[in-house]
């Protein structure tokens, strides 16, 4: 027996010892960083956790392009504005992969938008762009939607009656609504429970990454997958995301149109028209990817940030008072609001456009693949290896902004008032795989935060002088749960 434990101890020594020399050998030609364990990378030193702050300090260690190991594998880190542009602008295309990771694989597969890589992902997310168009994103159809369901919102925070209330809810409620009719053609009654699930589900899905049996699971995924850990409640929860996608489409299969009313019934006319086409990508397995990709992007996302905004203005009511003041100029009482609208209320536009770089709910944002060698600021970024550009680092570049660690409406202003784009201004990333769901989350932000400051004055609830502005650290960065008042003006 004691022969037989010495065996082992001496294989473990000699398999850690190989995966020790590995790693030195590939850190040879790789960007300085943090030294790595064998196989677990600097996971304990990083808490498990990919955390966009602490990137900010290895940065001014290591420099703007440096090496983590979250796990066995290398990540290089992009810091900084200059840097994430040189790569994801000026060099799009090399930093256009997504990453495969196990844990990504095990859920989605090589299917959707998000995930998806090459020809796939070429092909579906130049249709899902055309689609999108022709449901009326950039149109005036989608606005009438947004408002529509706006209006809701409006009718729900005015039932409070002033009262203390969490706003989660029903923006989320609201917010998966607009995405519902585009996806499927309808809306759902926000009490409905299988439209409460469906919320749920997307929401534990877009949490994953932040949970940290799943750094794990990418470091030892056959010894992960085989243990009874919390990742089997989220495959329960992906699960019921799936099916009920899978039962949309089937109605919509036997109630299909000749003219196309929704997303689904587009996709369902692509794959007829492209079946005998040896390399179409579509097929009903992608559908499902796909209108899941449509809920991950543009639900948790949109809602977040929503929540943040409402948590500024009951914080500073001085800018509250300002924008309320600027719409009430530009709109009256009665006016209708659309997108078209924001150059008329440069103040309002800037507040928005300030929420969401100071408010940052990506972090260090969402991992690229080098698909092609190539070289940035020196350093040679070898074909296949995993990129983090660091959004939170270039949202709040101090060479970009000029007062990065405040929130400022007139980093979005010049001095005659007029609203100005900025170049860092980049929530939503940038090059190839910008976020699809861009445009549309625009939309809905003026649209619903405009209306929400034109109908409510927002104040803290009694007792309380500030909420609390730090973050929890969830699939997107988001506000502590917060009551905040309602008031009708």
């Amino acid at each position: 027996m004691l022969v037989v434990s010495e065996i082992l101890l001496a294989l473990v020594v000699c398999v850690i010892a190989a995966e020790f020399v590995r790693q030195r050998w590939k850190i040879r030609r790789l960007p300085p960083g943090p030294t790595p364990l064998p196989f677990i990378g600097n996971l304990l030193a990083m808490k498990f956790k990919l955390n966009h702050e602490s990137l900010i300090q290895m940065a001014k260690i290591y420099g703007n392009v440096f090496t983590i190991w979250p796990g066995g594998k290398p990540v290089i880190v992009l810091n900084g504005y200059q840097t994430v542009r040189n790569a994801l602008i000026s060099q799009s295309e090399e930093f256009s992969g997504r990453p495969a990771n196990p844990l990504t694989l095990a859920f989605i597969g090589t299917n959707g938008i998000l995930f998806s890589n090459g020809h796939t992902w070429k092909q579906q997310r130049r249709f899902g762009m055309t689609t999108m168009r022709n449901l009326g994103l950039g149109k005036k159809s989608l606005e009438v939607q947004i408002r529509e369901v706006s209006q809701q919102l409006l009718e729900y925070f005015n039932s409070e009656k002033g009262k203390a209330m969490d706003p989660t809810q029903p923006i989320v409620n609201c917010v998966a609504n607009v995405i519902s009719s585009v996806v499927f053609g309808h809306t759902f009654n926000i009490d409905d429970s299988t439209f409460q699930q469906l919320v749920k589900a997307t929401s534990s899905m877009v949490n994953i990454r932040t949970q940290w049996w799943s750094r794990l699971y990418d470091a030892f995924p056959s010894l992960m997958s085989r243990l009874p850990l919390p990742q089997y409640r989220v495959f329960v929860e992906w699960e019921k995301l799936r099916s009920y996608m899978k039962k949309e489409i089937k109605t919509h299969q036997e109630n299909l149109c000749d003219e196309p009313q929704d997303f689904i019934d587009y996709y369902l006319r692509q794959i007829a028209q492209t079946k005998e086409d040896p390399s179409s990508t579509y097929g009903e397995d992608s559908l499902v990817q796909v209108v899941v990709d449509l809920f991950l992007a543009g639900s948790e996302t949109t809602t977040t940030t929503l929540r943040w905004a409402l948590l500024q203005m009951t914080n500073n009511l001085e800018i509250q008072d300002k924008v309320q003041k600027e719409l009430d100029v530009v709109f009256g009482d009665s006016q209708i609001i659309n997108y078209e609208d924001r150059h008329k209320v440069p103040y309002t536009n800037a507040v928005i456009h300030e929420i969401q770089r100071y408010c940052n709910i990506v972090g260090a944002g969402v991992p690229r693949q080098c698909i092609k060698e190539t070289t940035l600021e020196g350093f040679q970024i070898e074909k296949g290896v995993s990129v983090q550009p660091n959004i939170s680092s270039v949202l709040n570049d101090p060479e970009q902004w000029e007062t990065p660690a405040q929130f400022n409406p007139h980093h979005f202003l010049d001095k005659e008032g007029n609203f100005v784009n900025r170049a860092a201004f980049l929530p939503f990333g940038a090059g190839h795989r910008v976020c699809f769901g861009e445009q549309i989350a625009r939309v809905e932000l003026f649209i619903f935060f405009s209306s929400l400051l034109r109908a409510f004055n927002f104040r803290p609830p009694e007792g309380v002088k500030k909420i609390r502005k730090d973050c929890i650290l969830a699939g997107t960065l988001q506000p502590h749960p917060y009551k905040v008042c309602a008031i009708p003006r």
